[in-house]
């Protein structure tokens, strides 16, 4: 046997007592790892293991307006479950759930004969009369638990602004899908011990964790304006079979959006789930996500920038058309409007005025003030699939692509975009971010949280604001807006037709008609844009298509809101009859509307009228606008 030395042996000890000290610490370290880091995580998964539990889903959160008046709410629906290892008989327990729920036994029974799962949902949507038929008849091994489920108070209403929710209860599109995490809540669950193959212990009870309810969303919308836009756009569709009708409003100060409607739609209540891609289209927010040439809407905003740069001629002369880098552009009036002064451009819509002030300017200058009005970026709107603006590139642009700019084509904006810098050049000069959400309450209508007015930046001086209300004042007053023209009440505003774009071509016979009023409501600078793509027929001038349609809005808001008219500054014009210019020239036909004491648009060139709108006879206010067409 061989020697140890001394050292040695004490070497080989102290090896031993250091393996000894690291194992304890070791174990030490996993006792410290597995009882405090995760030992809550250790304990809920055994608790899961020897626990089943059944959701019990939260009450979504209502959706009302800023007065309260509610738009969607949640009910209590119940859902049955089964656990088919405490079912005796599968068979019998299928046919009684079947029995009192007024289902198909093969279709229970299909869900419930299953091996080797905890439980599994045999029904939804009951209503409490099944729930305590069922409940009644003591069946082993079903459950059942409270489930919430969406109403829309009034079916076809704000369709694409509230949105809708899917089967489990989230948001899909609109404010419920954007504020899903506000409206939904925190489910709950029902919890019962088990053994491991899921068979109740004995002597064991069910507990309860309850749902937390969601917050309600207090919105900004007006249900009384909301419902006015609401019957307009569907009146708009009726009339004039277009791909669409919209309407939205805000208060030009606060950047409130007040209603935001769009047709055609569909019944919340009844969503087309068969028909995806019409489920998909109907919910589509064209107010947000969609951009279009605004056409003469735009001159708002060319006219304030010409006013604020101090660009303002005395006089314009207009004779159909101007000629930039060697290219005719037309004015819409192709006889053009002669000798003119800035007030009487912007009531007659001439192009040419507009064409010179963004000349004027120049491109640099131009674009600064397309940046300041935000059109190239997304307002920020609190909804989802914003869409922002387009324009050429700055240092792309030619003079008569500037010039074409001027008077609202070779831009497209979006609606929501473009009535928020019209709102700025109406409040002041304030560039504000729209919204939708006022604030969210709690069950005990607290509000815990709110939303206050944004101001992004600054486009205009007062000065401009205050100028640019007079013009357009007199847009309706004696202008082509007419047709929006409320005796007794000031409303000004702006006319836009637009030709559509396809294959970056122009698109015979389709249009955009559109038109965007303001007005005094209830202490509000409410801002109103009208828009109809494509109406079909001869008509499609925004004076007449779109119009009025803001005129009656506005006439039944005023007379909602108890706003009285005031007929010192402009009182109540004698009715005129639209004469029958059928068969005469043009000379002719404008001679006999003027007459009348109405304004026209017409198109087509040369030949006689070939047809009117309205018909011969019908009662007008003085100044109206009318269409004919000649050929």
């Amino acid at each position: 046997m061989r020697n140890i030395s001394h050292i040695t042996l004490k070497r080989r000890l102290s090896a031993a007592m250091l393996l000894i000290v690291l194992l304890f610490l070791l174990l030490v370290f996993r006792l410290f790892w597995l009882q405090i880091v995760t030992g809550e995580d250790l304990s809920a998964k055994a608790f899961d293991q020897w626990t089943r539990d059944l959701p019990m889903s939260a009450p979504r959160g209502a959706i009302v307006d800023r007065n309260g008046v509610t738009l969607a709410s949640s009910y209590t629906v119940y859902t049955v479950y089964v656990r088919p290892n405490e079912t005796e008989d599968k068979k019998v327990t299928a046919r009684a759930i079947a029995e009192c729920c007024g289902a198909e036994y093969e279709r229970v029974l299909a869900r419930i004969d299953k091996t080797g799962v905890s439980e599994v949902k045999a029904l939804t949507g009951l209503d409490e009369a099944q729930a305590l038929a069922l409940r009644a008849r003591g069946i082993d091994g079903v459950y059942i638990v409270a489930d919430s489920a969406r109403f829309y108070e009034y079916g076809n209403f704000a369709t694409q602004l509230l949105g809708f929710v899917n089967a489990d209860g989230d948001g899909q599109s609109g404010l419920e899908l954007y504020y899903n995490d506000f409206l939904k809540g925190v489910d709950g669950e029902a919890l019962t011990e088990t053994d491991l193959v899921g068979n109740k212990l004995d002597g064991t009870s069910t507990s309860y964790l309850p749902p937390i309810d969601g917050l309600t969303a207090r919105l900004t919308i007006d249900f009384t304006l909301q419902s006015l836009a609401e019957k307009a756009v569907k009146d708009a569709v009726l009339k004039y079979s277009p791909l669409s009708a919209s309407c939205l409003m805000m208060d030009a100060d606060t950047g409130e959006v007040l209603a935001m409607a769009s047709a055609p739609t569909y019944d919340l209540n009844d969503l087309p789930r068969d028909d995806v891609a019409y489920l998909l289209q109907g919910a589509k927010n064209l107010l947000v996500s969609d951009v279009y040439e605004p056409g003469s809407t735009f001159k708002i905003l060319t006219a304030a920038m010409g006013i604020e740069e101090g660009m303002i001629r005395d006089s314009y002369y207009c004779p159909g058309y101007r000629v930039v880098d060697g290219r005719r552009i037309r004015c819409w009036r192709s006889i053009g409007h002669g000798s003119q002064d800035f007030a009487h451009g912007i009531m007659n819509s001439c192009n040419c005025v507009f064409m010179d002030i963004a000349l004027a300017a120049g491109t640099q200058t131009f674009y600064d003030y397309l940046d300041a009005f935000g059109l190239a970026e997304r307002t920020g709107i609190d909804v989802a699939g914003e869409g922002a603006g387009i324009l050429l590139a700055e240092e792309s642009v030619k003079s008569v692509d500037l010039a074409r700019i001027g008077f609202g084509q070779a831009v497209a904006v979006t609606p929501i975009g473009l009535a928020t810098a019209v709102c700025s050049v109406l409040n002041g000069g304030k560039l504000m971010t729209p919204y939708l959400l006022s604030s969210f309450d709690n069950a005990d209508g607290d509000a815990v949280a709110s939303v206050s007015p944004t101001e992004r930046g600054k486009t205009v001086s007062a000065s401009t604001s205050e100028s640019m209300k007079e013009y357009l004042y007199s847009v309706v007053e004696q202008g082509g807006g007419k047709n929006a023209y409320v005796p007794g009440y000031r409303i000004g505003g702006k006319t836009g037709t637009a030709q559509k774009y396809e294959n970056g071509a122009i698109a015979e016979g389709k249009y955009v008609s559109s038109f965007i009023g303001f007005t005094e409501i209830d202490g509000r600078t409410v801002v109103c844009l009208f828009k109809v793509d494509e109406p079909q027929g001869y008509v499609y001038y925004g004076s007449i298509v779109a119009a009025p349609y803001v005129g009656e809005i506005f006439a039944a808001a005023f007379a909602a809101f108890g706003e009285q008219p005031d007929y010192s500054q402009n009182g109540v014009p004698a009715p005129t009859a639209m004469p029958d210019v059928e068969g005469m020239t043009l000379t002719q036909a404008a001679a006999a509307i003027k007459a009348a004491g109405l304004q026209y648009e017409y198109s087509g060139e040369g030949g006689s009228v070939t047809s009117q709108f309205p018909i011969a006879g019908t009662q007008l206010s003085q100044g109206a606008v009318v269409h004919f067409a000649l050929g």
